[in-house]
């Protein structure tokens, strides 16, 4: 089933996981006039989304007073997985827009959600993107995957020794 939402002006928006480093499931949630919904996101999405949002929020005027990123509301159920993720500055009403969209199944239309944001909302999803980013697992510095406590078969040593924290 295909879910099209707009959100012009969302009053919470905010990225978290659940579970333990390396088996966490990462979430994003925005509610706009009381409706609420939250999708899946993979880690490199949240990556590359915080990412991009610094870049174009060090373009802009300087966001005001930054409020602490806010969690995930309790308690949710996930819509749908996020699969492409869109950016843009809409400078006429001085907000940064995300465009969400589902991979969709075989035979089915795709999901999407349109989010208006403010610059100090922005700014405060990034900054808890890149705290939720930062406690996750230190990659390896031979190959770039997640190190574990034991170490990992790293593929560019043909997985004879495992690198360790």
């Amino acid at each position: 089933m295909s879910i099209s939402k707009e959100f012009p002006s969302v009053d919470h928006i905010a990225i978290g996981a659940i579970g333990e480093p390396g088996k966490r499931v990462f979430l994003i949630q925005a509610r706009y006039l009381g409706d609420l919904i939250t999708l899946k996101i993979e880690k490199a999405q949240v990556a590359a989304l915080v990412h991009h949002l610094a870049e174009l929020i060090q373009q802009l005027t300087r966001p005001g007073h930054l409020d602490e990123p806010r969690d995930i509301l309790l308690p949710y159920e996930i819509a749908w997985v996020v699969g492409t993720i869109g950016i843009s500055y809409v400078s006429d009403v001085d907000q940064i827009h995300l465009h969400l969209e589902s991979v969709p199944a075989e035979g089915e239309e795709s999901s999407s959600l349109q989010i208006g944001m403010t610059r100090e909302q922005s700014a405060e999803l990034a900054i808890q993107g890149t705290r939720l980013i930062e406690a996750g697992r230190p990659p390896c510095p031979l190959c770039g995957y997640p190190l574990d406590q034991n170490g990992h078969a790293c593929p560019k040593t043909n997985g004879h020794r495992a690198p360790t924290l």
